[in-house]
């Protein structure tokens, strides 16, 4: 039988903001299944610049999490998400 380890800040579940929900559902999740998921949705919608693969090109839904940006690094991308957690 496996132990069963304690939450770490990582993988204890957040709250996920009205915003995050169309794009990853809702939570609460731990932060590594909201990038997870956020990456699914990014790849699924062929949102990566293909040009530099680090910039991220916001659709309606994604804009309204990066602030209203069109483009964003994946840096700046996890920034943006960590507001919308709780």
């Amino acid at each position: 039988m496996a132990e069963k380890k304690a939450n770490s800040g990582l993988s204890k579940p957040v709250e996920v903001g009205p915003d995050l929900v169309p794009i990853i559902g809702e939570g609460p999740m731990p932060r590594p299944e909201v990038t997870k998921k956020v990456w699914e949705y990014i790849k699924k919608n062929d949102l990566q610049d293909p040009a530099n693969k680090r910039n991220i090109k916001a659709d309606d839904k994604l804009k309204t999490v990066f602030g209203g940006k069109d483009t964003v690094t994946m840096f700046e991308m996890t920034a943006l998400v960590s507001k919308h957690l709780g």
